[in-house]
């Protein structure tokens, strides 16, 4: 599964959710990792293991699953040479200690910990070595216990620090007068006791330190010097002696470093089960059934993070068709049908339980992709259409019959004619290669689609028209509304604009789609002529074309009265549909032929003005410059200029077809700034005014 398809899909957010519950670094760790399965053994396995541990939990148990803290830097540092400290090897007493529950809470669960009691056969609490540590390290100081030679230290040290306090006292008790406070302190590990400043050279002794204030001097007296020197003796062989023990207890641990690494392992594993488990509880999810036929029912799923407020999904696809169109209103719950149906896979395919209802099973896919948003991105210059369309080429490319394809307002961000055409044949593929899709839409044509071609289902949002208000439920088998007028009225768009808008509609209704919305608005503004011919562009024969063919093969009747409709409606449009004469001229490949005939017999010289056809870019132009001594003319095609053989331009329509008898062709021919100059300078000289062109692209 692709990260971006994951991503969009809020996958790594509910890994979030589901880490949240574990209680050890090694579960988390897991929950980081985990990945969608594509085999059905393994994920069979896991969801029943994640059941077991949903069950357990149900019964109210506390499972005694270690935190591993302060075990992980043990287990990075085993096998270096690294003297462990009181406060690891308490570590590893305690995490043994917790193996050994955990060990015994499984166990004693019997059949009903079956599965993920296997595990629990591995686990090693090592009785020896934590009871070992035990006897050395008690609440992370070194015992006396530990060794003889120890104990015989701590016990000389003990005597000492007593003789040297009695001494201490003996002295403060003769210079009370002189003492800021009758307490012993200690400096840099030395008994001291604390003069005021203007009497401290009545003291014998070294002066080690003096307060903040300057007003206190804290002197260690000659009486007890040596005494102090003895005491760090005994405190150096103390720290050798502790040293050893701990060599002692490190060593042990370094030869049960494997048992210790597969404790972790193992009690990671548990942590990220029960962690399962645990999130399971939270959203009363439910173990599924899963195959490898494709077939996937929804019954009463929900989505992770829309427990409290989605209506619940009912769905089926695999069976009699792999293909569901879904239409319906904005923001009536279209796209959380794809991210409910998408994420639902991805957890079930990585051994979750999902909240959905008894009845619910899920098809095993090799392969989700999702395309779902925008997709815009400045920096790669990516409209809404081109990022759709770079996803729509990687899905072609893996398409296959355990494949999931998620597509939301699919060719939504182009033209609507085009889009329809390219829709329909991005699906037929899709189909062809048995790939599983659902894909939302606003396009009635698709609708239609659906309702014919094998494979193809329709399911609508529901939405209530009384109270513009979505429902939120889907139905399959029927196609719904955009609701569009609707929606904009409870918007606030004023009462007249909504009254035209529905005036079209009805219209459109009422002539069968006969009547063009063009038909109902008022006659274009009174632009140059050149701008709309150059943009009237007859389009080759394209894979999307030959889709619709194969639809209207399929589907005689009413196709072709579509087709017809979509005939009249490109007339409308392009004036380079019909003939000089008036009569249409056809727009297969036939017809092409036809007018190559009619212009070969009549030979053309080409005039300013002129629209020519050029046959090696496959646009409509205005020829701008006269045919010169090398048979090279100047085309003007969409504000740009251009150099062209006559022989690559066929003529379209002549000037006196295209403008009125006194049309000024500066118009077309050149910018409106050199047309203002040039109007300018007509009246009076203009110092400095000059008028410049750029220089002509040679094609």
């Amino acid at each position: 599964m692709e990260n971006f398809t994951l991503n969009m899909l809020e996958y790594e957010s509910m890994k979030q959710d589901l880490s949240a519950f574990a209680v050890s670094y090694e579960g988390r760790a897991r929950i980081a990792r985990l990945v969608p399965m594509e085999e059905l053994r393994p994920i069979e396995r896991a969801i029943a293991e994640t059941a077991e541990a949903r069950e357990l939990i149900g019964r109210g148990s506390s499972v005694p699953l270690p935190s591993l803290e302060g075990i992980e830097l043990v287990a990075s540092l085993l096998g270096t040479g690294y003297l462990f400290t009181e406060q690891d090897l308490t570590a590893v007493q305690t995490f043994l200690q917790s193996c050994g529950q955990l060990k015994k809470y499984i166990e004693s669960k019997g059949d009903a910990a079956w599965q993920i009691g296997i595990y629990a056969a591995s686990l090693r609490d090592l009785p020896e070595l934590r009871q070992e540590i035990m006897r050395c390290i008690r609440h992370g100081v070194i015992t006396n216990e530990a060794s003889r030679d120890l104990e015989k230290i701590r016990r000389k040290i003990d005597m000492l620090k007593e003789k040297i306090n009695k001494k201490m006292h003996s002295v403060m008790s003769r210079h009370a007068a002189i003492l800021q406070e009758s307490i012993v302190s200690v400096r840099g590990g030395r008994y001291v006791i604390p003069v005021k400043k203007e009497f401290y050279r009545q003291v014998k002794g070294r002066m080690l330190d003096q307060s903040t204030s300057g007003q206190t001097v804290f002197i260690e007296p000659d009486e007890i010097s040596s005494l102090q020197g003895e005491l760090e003796l005994l405190q150096g062989e103390e720290a050798r002696e502790e040293a050893k023990i701990l060599g002692y207890l490190t060593e042990l641990v370094e030869k049960e470093a494997a048992s210790i690494t597969g404790n972790i392992e193992i009690t990671g594993l548990y942590d990220f089960i029960f962690a399962k488990a645990k999130y399971a509880a939270s959203m009363d999810a439910a173990a599924v059934g899963v195959n490898d036929k494709g077939r996937t029912v929804l019954r009463g799923a929900k989505h992770p993070k829309l427990l409290g407020s989605m209506v619940p999904l009912d769905l089926e696809i695999g069976a009699d068709y792999k293909t569901l169109i879904i239409t319906g209103p904005n923001t009536g719950g279209k796209t959380v049908v794809l991210k409910t149906f998408g994420l639902l896979s991805l957890m079930v395919q990585s051994g979750l339980l999902v909240p959905v209802g008894p009845g619910s099973e899920f098809a095993v896919y090799r392969g989700i992709m999702a395309v779902i948003g925008d997709g815009q991105n400045l920096e790669q210059s990516l409209s809404t259409f081109s990022a759709q369309i770079q996803s729509l080429v990687a899905m072609l490319k893996v398409a296959g019959p355990s494949t999931l394809l998620l597509i939301d307002e699919l060719a939504a961000g182009t033209d609507p004619g085009e889009g329809i055409a390219l829709s329909i044949a991005i699906l037929e593929e899709f189909s062809r290669k048995k790939a599983t899709v659902l894909v939302t839409t606003h396009f009635n044509e698709l609708k239609t689609f659906a309702s014919r071609a094998e494979g193809f289902e329709n399911a609508r949002m529901e939405f209530d028209p009384d109270t513009l208000r979505p429902l939120y439920k889907l139905t399959i088998g029927r196609a719904g509304q955009s609701y569009a007028i609707e929606i904009a009225r409870k918007l606030g768009i004023t009462a007249d604009i909504i009254a035209r808008s529905q005036h079209i509609v009805s219209r459109q209704i009422g002539a069968g789609g006969k009547v063009s919305v063009w038909d109902e608005i008022v006659p274009a503004r009174n632009d140059s002529p050149a701008d709309s011919i150059a943009g009237q562009l007859p389009q080759p024969q394209t894979q999307t074309e030959t889709a619709s063919e194969r639809i209207s093969e399929a589907r005689p009747e009413e196709d072709k009265q579509l087709e017809a409709r979509a005939l009249t409606e490109k007339e409308r449009r392009w004036p380079e549909a019909r003939g000089t004469s008036g009569h249409r001229v056809k727009t297969d490949t036939s017809g092409e032929e036809e007018r190559e005939d009619e212009m070969k017999l009549a030979p053309h010289r080409f005039e300013i003005g002129d629209a020519v056809y050029v046959t090696a870019l496959g646009k409509i132009g205005i020829v701008s410059e006269p045919e010169d001594l090398r048979g090279t003319v100047g085309v003007l095609i969409q504000k740009q200029r251009i150099k062209v053989n006559r022989k690559r331009l066929k003529p379209y329509l002549k000037k006196d077809q295209l403008y009125p008898e006194d049309y000024d062709l500066d118009i077309v021919l050149d910018t409106k700034e050199n047309r203002k100059k040039r109007k300018l300078m007509s009246k009076q000289h203009v110092e400095g005014m000059e008028i410049v062109r750029r220089p002509d692209e040679t094609y």
